[in-house]
């Protein structure tokens, strides 16, 4: 290495390579000059030519004499070709010092405009520095060809070009705003929000809890069916859960409550089960001149003046006969809103029920009888679907809508002028519907909320919106009528006209008043609930569960971005799939098709994602992936509920050659017969039919094993103590699974099943809530306790209520054994898993065998534990097992 010194000699022929560097560059930066001919140095005879450095020092000046001896005109080619060396010595010289330039053009910026990830947008650096970071930018993203564009008569539009891209899905309305913002999948043949791309975990969560969120569900499908009252309370009931108010009861027949329930198959009950669905039935009609009467149906007259001939008297009495029919029977129409993972198996079912439905009212008919028509029609497309959850969902409400003034309901109008006082709908009734007309939301946009107002001079509830009560005369809408409907998909202005309107204002910002050419788009309100059940079934405390309540929002289809946009204006958050799946889990309540084993879509979600989970735990090297078989993990990817309820045996399950059974593929050759009476719309999607004959294939399955079955619902409970009420626990679960079908005048189910068989495959959900520290993840596993551990757990428990100091830490921990407890210990598996934000503590969701939960409650009761009942849990990459309290969760 050279030495610094300068005296020092003995290292002077070697070079740095800073200096190395620098002379480059002084080398670069050296202009030729041209050598005199016949000077010194030309020994040779050949003129060598001079350089100079154009850094070397000032140039010197010229005399006034000098100027004075130039020539009065040049001959600029002359002077050209006499220069021409000097020309060209330059022109080099520029060239060689740009080449050698050793800094680009983002280098060249001062310390406090740098990045560590230069961006290369030449508008980031200073005008003087944009050219040579124009010319330094990537020469091959340059001489990239692009494709030659098509013309402008062969050119794409560009709704054109976004249906395109929706050949194997489906955009919503609100697809644009999404996936600028949020993170997109793939889901149910629709292009849905999964999680917005900001950190929103926690925000979502407190504004569910104190302020307002949105959630845009217009993927769920509906269903209309139209015909005689009587015939379409039989299929609903037919199809639906036997417990709790049936979907033809007197409060949801009136249309003023939608009724929240579960779909099987028809006549299945409890086996079968499809998912949860909710039915609306359309208001009943009311006449003008007595507007508060609740249930009033628009008969028509029957005040027919005596015949006159005798021709005319067979006439009169076919249609007395007529109308005496329609009175005891009048037509009426309902929606069912379905979920998108089910909407074709639900369509399925319904056509059959209708059809064996007709079937028996042909029988019982008289021979004169006019034939009963019932009409199916799929509306999806049709309407969308807003979800606002939160205490300021009806301040949102009030501040972004307005009501036609056209509107003479004196209930509807109390309701709207106190809705903004609302602190919470929870207040409302259950699934009250309110129908209504509102202006363009466009026309007063921007909106802004309600603010709430407290009179405590009149405490009184008669004022407030919390005391007007369901009825057919509030939740009229002319929503339900097709013809209403199709003509506004599409609006009359667009934005750019009512900018224009809005430019001719003269104050600027004031909100355009309505005229008789604008849009009155009707809308349906629903109120909302996501609440904990209601009547615990053991000791624990349900009450320490999230409560949320809202509104669900229905309008036309066309209409989902003026609303959108009016209801996100107010400040509320926007939910994917992921915050809407929280809300469900905070309020201890099983989500859709997450929570639901024992069903078609439940075993769909699960293959897909045991097929993503594997691919992403293949994807890495042995050695930094998880070994479940050190573990002891039987089923890492899927819980195996099969081995779980003894259908099937471990070692298949750990097979390699698992698969779904080839028969699943196969379509039934023989079409089934289509009833006439039945008139179904079709959708205009092509795919549909492939879901249909899907669907058909499933049901034309033979099973030569009972297949499992979940028993859920608001009479959980006294199933369960219908059964323990008996010796026989089987044989009075199933008294009791009869009695309920009778109540739905279904016939009891097939004295070929054993009582054994329905107890051993029985499914039911619980609700785990950990003793200590611990944090449930997804698919993690559940243990039945020893009775040693068992008389642990009970010991740390008291000891923890006395406020004695716990000396073990594994203990503090909520821990009872490090040991991994045997597969023969297995007892169900955790479906949902996380830290409750509401709770504060660790919360999960899960499905146990039913046999299991009474061995579990016989093993307290033989220890002499009244509290409540206890288990291990242990997540799949983990060696702890953690002890936590268990109930049953009533859905």
């Amino acid at each position: 290495m050279a030495s610094k010194r300068k005296g020092d000699e003995s290292h002077s022929s070697e070079m740095t390579g800073r200096e190395r560097k620098k002379q480059k560059t002084a080398m670069a930066r050296t202009i030729a000059v041209q050598p005199i001919p016949g000077g010194s140095g030309s020994g040779s005879g050949t003129p060598r030519p001079q350089t100079v450095n154009v850094a070397a020092g000032p140039s010197k000046g010229v005399r006034f004499e000098n100027v004075k001896q130039l020539p009065g005109s040049l001959d600029v080619e002359r002077f050209a070709e006499a220069r021409a060396f000097e020309i060209n010595a330059m022109h080099n010289a520029m060239l060689s010092a740009r080449d050698s330039a050793t800094q680009r053009a983002w280098q060249q910026l001062p310390r406090h405009l740098r990045r560590r990830a230069a961006s290369h947008d030449v508008r980031r650096v200073p005008l003087r520095l944009r050219d040579k970071a124009r010319a330094e930018m990537d020469s091959i993203s340059r001489k990239k060809k692009s494709l030659p564009k098509r013309g402008k008569a062969k050119r794409l539009s560009r709704t054109e070009t976004f249906l395109k891209r929706q050949k194997d899905k489906t955009w919503l309305e609100t697809h644009l705003w999404h996936a600028k913002r949020m993170k997109m999948e793939n889901m149910w043949g629709y292009r849905l929000a999964v999680q917005p791309t900001e950190k929103a975990f926690r925000p979502s969560h407190r504004a569910a809890v104190h302020g307002s969120i949105l959630h845009d569900a217009s993927y769920h499908g509906f269903i209309e069916l139209k015909g005689p009252e009587d015939v379409l309370r039989t299929i609903l009931e037919s199809c639906c859960d036997a417990q709790g108010p049936s979907p033809g009861a007197k409060r949801f027949l009136t249309g003023a409550r939608a009724c929240d329930t579960h779909f099987y198959k028809r006549g299945a009950y409890p086996f079968e089960l499809i998912a949860p669905v909710t039915i609306i039935w359309q208001p009943i009609p009311v006449t003008a001149d007595d507007p508060h009467m609740d249930v009033q149906v628009n008969l028509q007259s029957s005040e027919a003046g005596p015949s006159k001939g005798r021709k005319r008297k067979g006439k009169s009495k076919e249609k007395a006969k007529e109308k005496e029919s329609d009175s005891q029977s009048p037509s009426r129409r309902v929606w069912l809103k379905v979920h998108p993972s089910v909407f074709h198996d639900v369509y399925v079912e319904l056509r059959d029920a209708t059809s064996f439905a007709l079937e028996a009212v042909k029988k019982a008919a008289a021979p004169g009888d006019p034939a009963c028509v019932v009409e199916m029609a799929d509306l999806r497309n049709k309407l969308n679907v807003f979800e606002i959850m939160g205490p300021k969902a009806s301040q949102v409400i009030r501040g972004a809508l307005r009501p036609v003034l056209e509107d003479i309901r004196e209930d509807f109008k109390k309701f709207w002028e106190t809705l903004g006082d609302l602190q919470t709908t929870a207040s409302l009734p259950r699934n009250m519907v309110i129908g209504m007309k509102v202006n363009d939301p466009r026309l007063t946009f921007p909106p802004k909320n309600a603010k709430v107002h407290l009179d405590m001079s009149d405490p009184s509830p008669s004022t407030s919106a919390a005391a007007v009560f369901p009825t057919s005369v509030i939740a009229q809408s002319e929503i339900w009528d097709e013809k209403v409907r199709n003509p506004l998909q599409k609006p009359r202005y667009k934005k750019k006209d009512l900018d224009e309107r809005r430019s001719k204002n003269a104050i600027p910002g004031t909100p355009l008043q309505a005229i008789r050419q604008d849009d009155c788009i009707p809308i349906m309100l629903i109120q909302r609930s996501v609440e904990p059940p209601a009547s615990p079934s053991t000791s624990t405390n349900h009450l320490d569960s999230l409560t949320l309540h809202g509104w669900t929002l229905i309008l036309p289809a066309g209409w989902a971005m003026p609303f959108f946009s009016s209801l996100t204006y107010t400040g509320t958050r926007v939910s994917g799939q992921r915050e809407r799946a929280a809300q469900y889990f905070e309020a201890s309540r099983p989500s859709f098709p997450r929570d639901y084993p024992a069903t078609e879509a439940y075993n769909d979600y699960a293959e897909g994602r045991e097929d993503e989970e594997r691919e992403r735990w293949e994807r890495k090297p042995p050695a930094k992936r998880v070994n479940y078989a050190k573990l002891g993990i039987r089923s890492p990817f899927r819980p195996d509920w099969g081995v779980v309820l003894g259908l099937e045996s471990s070692k298949k399950t750990q097979g390699e050659g698992e698969g779904m059974d080839e028969s699943e593929d196969l379509i039934p050759a023989q079409r089934e017969e289509h009833d006439p009476n039945i008139i179904i719309e079709p959708h205009p999607n092509e795919s549909d039919l492939a879901h249909v004959t899907r669907a058909f294939a499933r049901d034309a399955r033979e099973s030569n094993q009972p297949r499992s079955w979940l028993l859920q619902g608001p009479a959980v409970p006294a199933a369960l103590e219908a059964a323990s009420s008996m010796f026989i626990r089987s044989s009075g679960l199933l008294q009791h699974l009869n009695a309920l079908r009778a109540k739905r005048h279904l016939g009891p189910l097939d004295p070929n099943m054993k009582a054994e068989d329905i107890w051993k495959v029985g499914l039911i959900m619980v609700k785990l809530r950990m003793c200590g520290r611990g944090k449930p993840e997804d698919m993690g596993v559940i243990y039945k306790l020893t009775d040693d551990e068992w008389k642990n757990a009970i010991n740390m428990e008291q000891q923890r209520k006395r406020g004695i100091p716990i000396l073990d830490e594994d203990d503090e921990e909520g821990k009872t054994s490090s040991a991994i407890p045997p597969e023969s210990s297995i007892i169900g598996y955790i479906t949902a898993g996380n830290f409750s934000l509401s709770l504060g503590e660790g919360h999960a969701i899960g499905c146990i065998p039913l046999s299991q939960l009474f061995d579990i409650k016989e093993q307290a009761k033989r220890l002499g534990h009244g509290g409540p009942l206890l288990v291990h849990t242990r997540n799949r990459e983990g060696l702890v097992c953690r002890v936590a309290y268990l109930d049953v969760l009533d859905s």
